[in-house]
């Protein structure tokens, strides 16, 4: 993360100095370039301005005198620059200044032919004797014919280039002040950029590494934020998928060690009885009697486990098909009553029966109702004990109401959400004694919803639960149809 936060920084800082220098150099060109053409504009003019007016002073005198002398003192005082006068041979024969030692020196010859022909010069003058040029315009001294020589007003460049090298002097300063907050700006930036990207890379490696509880906290709001919320979701999201696997993985290791169980248990005993059988140390018919009858019990038992696991099977890949007809829900439940009353009175539990009279008959499966019903009356005798297990039913609207109340241990709050879960056992400390792999009532589920039925389940520990299956009655069942 710190590479990634130098990354930023250092094209964040190319960025803004490039930025500034490109800005600001440019900026410093444009103004130097323009700023030189328009003082040396204004200052042309202005010395034009001012040869013109000592033109008009001295045109009616081509001789140098005292007056002329004085004149140009007087103009000299006045504008505050420099006049020089040359004849028509080129040669400085007056100046504005007394102890002046140009005096004699010569123009030059393209200035001083421009200048006799009537026309103005604007130039950087090259005086002999000077060293430093001067920024000079030069015009007719005389008026009309009468061309006496010209007259030179001058300004020294050195004062112009001086405000040039205080303007470049000044951007140059600029620019570096440009560097400085640039520079500071950036630093700031790449922090409150990397800052909240090295929390995301920090939660994201903690994700990475399975702790899908990691949240990234970010107080901007900006692309970095709608970042952090996104990776928050898919950590939530990953959260779920990883508790549901951990749920399945318990629900798998569930079923193969109840299906483990219940297989070995039953094959157990039937090898030891086979055993004794083979080696013949059962002489006596009826205890080989005995012996037939428990293997033929343990062999319906391990045939109950395959039905039950082929029959979820079957509902989850959607392969049973329903024989819906109308049933009559009561010759049902009297015959359920009658096949389980000698196993609930082993138990010491009496089984009651409370049908409404002229109950209309219900649109289903008969084989498949009758299969509901003995999985919720085994399960209510599997958990009584010297109780009662009461089988009721009667109509509701378009629905008949069938429930299942036993009085037996009742099932605890924290289990009834999961009851109707594939492999769930509700009796996990009695496994020994209450044989069973917790399909039932996954199996009475599907089915039932298979019917667009519905099923609902009340229970109270200590004191027994109540299922309630609603199933379409044949009126219902052909309104909706």
């Amino acid at each position: 993360m710190l590479g990634m936060s130098k990354s930023i920084f250092r094209r964040l800082l190319f960025s803004f100095l490039i930025t500034v220098l490109v800005g600001l150099g440019l900026s410093g060109i444009l103004m130097s370039f323009f700023a030189k053409e328009y003082i040396y504009g204004e200052k042309q003019e202005e010395l034009l301005r001012m040869a013109k007016k000592v033109n008009a002073a001295i045109k009616g005198s081509g001789e140098v005198n005292e007056k002329l002398q004085g004149t140009l003192v007087f103009l000299d005082e006045s504008f505050d620059t420099r006049i020089w006068l040359f004849n028509q041979d080129g040669k400085i024969v007056a100046t504005s200044m007394k102890d002046e030692v140009l005096t004699g020196k010569s123009v030059a010859v393209s200035i001083a032919s421009q200048v006799l022909s009537g026309k103005e010069a604007v130039t950087e003058l090259q005086i002999e004797g000077m060293k430093d040029p001067m920024l000079s315009v030069s015009v007719p001294w005389g008026e009309g014919d009468h061309i006496y020589g010209g007259i030179i007003l001058h300004a020294p460049i050195e004062g112009i280039e001086r405000t040039f090298a205080h303007m470049r002097e000044t951007i140059l300063w600029a620019t570096l002040f440009g560097i400085i907050l640039s520079t500071a700006m950036v630093s700031y930036l790449s922090w409150s950029i990397s800052r909240p990207l090295q929390k995301i890379e920090r939660t994201a490696a903690e994700i990475g590494r399975g702790n899908y509880a990691e949240r990234v906290v970010v107080d901007t709001a900006d692309e970095i934020s709608d970042l952090a919320v996104t990776i928050n979701t898919l950590a939530e999201k990953l959260e779920k998928v990883e508790q549901e696997r951990r749920h399945l993985e318990q629900v798998r290791n569930d079923f193969l060690a109840n299906v483990s169980h219940e297989l070995r248990t039953p094959l157990t005993a039937m090898q030891g009885f086979l055993e004794a059988l083979q080696d013949g140390l059962v002489e006596n018919e009826e205890a080989r009697q005995k012996y037939y009858a428990v293997l033929y019990s343990e062999t319906m038992q391990v045939n109950r486990l395959v039905d039950d696991v082929m029959d979820l099977m079957k509902l989850e890949n959607n392969e049973i098909t329903l024989a819906k007809y109308p049933v009559n829900l009561a010759e049902l439940i009297e015959k359920v009553t009658f096949t389980f009353r000698p196993e609930a009175a082993e138990k010491g539990t009496a089984i009651e029966m409370e049908v409404a009279e002229h109950l209309p008959k219900v649109y289903a499966d008969k084989d498949r109702v009758e299969q509901i019903l003995k999985n919720l009356v085994k399960n209510a005798i599997k958990f009584t004990d010297n109780g009662t297990v009461t089988l009721a039913a009667k109509a509701e609207g378009e629905w008949v109401k069938l429930s299942v109340a036993d009085t037996g241990i009742g099932i605890a709050e924290s289990d009834l959400k999961r009851i109707w879960e594939r492999f769930f056992k509700v009796d996990r400390g009695r496994s020994k004694k209450n044989k069973g792999t917790g399909l039932g009532l996954a199996i009475v589920k599907e089915l039932v919803e298979l019917h667009n039925g519905t099923i609902t389940v009340e229970s109270e520990v200590g004191k027994g639960s109540v299922f309630t299956v609603r199933l379409p009655a044949v009126e219902g069942a052909q309104a909706q149809g």
